[in-house]
C-alpha cells in the first residue's frame, strides 16, 4: 500500500500535495489551521458559523443554489467541516471536472460574499443545530466530557459555540476572521485521484491569492497545560429514559513517540466489536447497547475515553466494569495475540480508507496542516508495526491511574454524590 505523493508550495505560500491514484473520481480537500481553539471566549463558534456561510455565495456563483447546483450538476458532492484545530473544506468529482472542483473551493474559501441576509438565516439553522446536540445524550455526554477534560481553555469549548454567541456575531468579525485566518500560508491543499500529470499549474492560475499573512502553518497557538491530582466527577441532569457515561483519562500530545502504541491499546480496549470492553459489558454482561472508546490528540495533549449508554439502575455497574478493564490492562497487560489482532485491524482499515480518493486528500492536507509535515502511509503502517505488548502494557501504566480519571455523566441524577465511590 503505496502512495507516490508530490509536495511543492506556491509563490504565495499555498502548500499543495498530489497524490496520484487509478480511480475515475478525484478528492480535494483544502485544510486551514484554524478551529475553535483559536478563538476568544466572545467569538466561539465563529469557525463553525464561517464554514456555513462560504457555501451561501460567491463572486462567481452568487447564490446558495447556485453553489449547490455547480457540483451536484454534474453528480459531485461536497462539504466541510470544523475542529478544534483546523477547518477542512472537500469536493468529490469526476477526474474530467476535476478543474471545476478546484475552482469551487477556490471561490468557498477566497470568495465568498457573506451576504447580511444570509448571515441571518444561518443563524437560525445553526441554533437550532445547537438545541439538536442538545436533545441527544449520545452527543450531549461527548461534548461535556470534552468541557470538562479540558477546564477552562479553549479546547474545552464546544466547536459550534454558544448560542448567545451565534446570535450577537456580526458581518464584520466573519471578514476580520477570514483576513487574519484564511491566508494561503496557513493552508495545504490535498488533491488526490485520476489526474493526468502536473496539477500545479492549474492550482497556480486558479488560487491566485496573495500570501501577505502575519500567520503560516507551523505557527504555535496558545499551548495549554494541564495538571489533576483528582479524579473528577460532573453530572448532567437530564430527563432521559437511559444513562449515558464518559470515563477517560488525557494522554498526550499528536506527535508523541507512543501514538502509534496508544492506537493499538484502544483498539485492544474499545475500539471495534472484538474488543475487551465490549465482550465484557455487552456481550458477557448485556449491561449496554453500545460502548466504545476512542482517542483524541491535539498540540500539547490529548485524550482516550469510554463511552456507552446503559439503564439507570446499572450504570454503577457499567462505570466499574470499564473501570476494571483499565486497571487489568495496567496491571497485567495484554497478549500477543491480542498486540497482532489490533495491528491487523488498524492497517486493514487503513487500507480500506485509502481507496477513497476524497479520504486520500483529506489524510495528506490535514497532516501537513495540522503537524506541518506529511505523514505517510508507510510511516504509519511501520509505527503500527513497531509496536510491541511491553510498550502497551508502558503505555497502560502511565495513563490508567486513578487520579487522573474523569467521568460524566448524563441521565437522571440530581448530583455527582452517588458516583463518587464508582472510581
Amino acid at each position: 500500500m503505496k502512495f507516490k505523493h508530490k509536495k511543492t508550495e506556491l509563490e504565495n505560500g499555498l502548500n499543495l500535495i498530489q497524490v496520484p491514484m487509478e480511480t475515475e473520481s478525484v478528492g480535494i480537500e483544502l485544510s486551514v489551521r484554524v478551529g475553535s481553539r483559536d478563538e476568544s471566549e466572545l467569538i466561539n463558534g465563529i469557525s463553525h458559523f464561517l464554514e456555513h456561510m462560504v457555501f451561501k455565495g460567491t463572486e462567481k456563483w452568487q447564490t446558495a443554489m447556485d453553489m449547490n447546483r455547480v457540483i451536484e450538476s454534474v453528480g459531485g458532492v461536497f462539504n466541510a467541516f470544523t475542529s478544534r484545530e483546523h477547518t477542512g473544506f472537500w469536493v468529490k468529482i469526476a477526474k474530467k471536472h476535476w478543474k471545476l472542483g478546484l475552482e469551487y473551493l477556490y471561490q468557498a474559501v477566497f470568495k465568498p460574499l457573506l451576504p447580511e441576509v444570509e448571515l441571518e438565516k444561518e443563524r437560525g439553522v445553526i441554533l437550532e443545530e445547537i438545541k439538536m446536540y442538545q436533545d441527544n445524550p449520545m452527543s450531549l455526554v461527548g461534548r461535556e466530557f470534552a468541557k470538562q477534560i479540558y477546564g477552562g481553555t479553549a479546547l474545552g469549548r464546544h466547536v459550534i459555540g454558544k448560542a448567545e454567541n451565534i446570535k450577537r456575531l456580526k458581518k464584520q468579525e466573519f471578514d476580520s476572521h477570514l483576513k487574519q485566518w484564511y491566508q494561503p500560508r496557513n493552508m495545504a491543499l490535498g488533491i488526490a485521484g485520476g489526474i493526468d500529470g502536473d496539477a500545479g499549474e492549474v492550482v497556480k492560475d486558479i488560487f491566485k491569492a496573495d500570501g501577505k499573512s502575519e500567520i503560516k502553518l507551523g505557527d504555535k497557538p496558545e499551548l495549554f497545560e494541564f495538571a489533576q491530582s483528582n479524579s473528577e466527577i460532573q453530572v448532567i441532569n437530564k430527563e432521559i429514559e437511559q444513562a449515558h457515561f464518559c470515563l477517560g483519562v488525557r494522554t498526550f500530545e499528536r506527535g508523541n513517540k507512543d501514538r502509534y502504541v496508544l492506537a493499538v491499546l484502544n483498539t485492544i480496549l474499545g475500539g471495534n466489536s472484538s474488543s475487551r470492553l465490549w465482550d465484557e459489558i455487552r456481550e458477557k454482561r448485556g449491561l449496554v447497547y453500545y460502548v466504545r472508546s476512542g482517542i483524541g490528540s491535539f498540540m500539547e495533549t490529548g485524550d482516550l475515553v469510554t463511552q456507552a449508554g446503559c439503564d439507570r439502575a446499572r450504570i454503577d455497574e457499567a462505570i466499574k466494569v470499564t473501570l476494571g478493564e483499565y486497571m487489568k490492562m495496567k496491571d497485567k497487560g495484554v497478549k500477543e495475540e491480542e498486540v497482532k489482532l489490533a495491528k491487523e485491524y488498524l492497517k486493514g482499515r487503513l487500507a480500506l480508507s485509502l481507496e477513497d480518493s476524497q479520504e486520500v486528500a483529506g489524510v495528506f492536507s490535514e497532516s501537513l496542516v495540522l503537524e506541518n509535515r506529511v505523514r505517510t502511509v508507510e510511516e504509519v503502517i511501520a509505527g503500527v508495526e513497531a509496536v510491541k505488548k511491553e510498550d502497551v502494557l508502558r503505555v497502560a501504566e502511565k495513563i490508567f491511574k486513578k487520579e487522573m480519571l474523569n467521568l460524566t455523566v448524563v441521565g437522571k441524577f440530581k448530583d455527582k454524590n452517588r458516583f463518587e465511590k464508582t472510581i
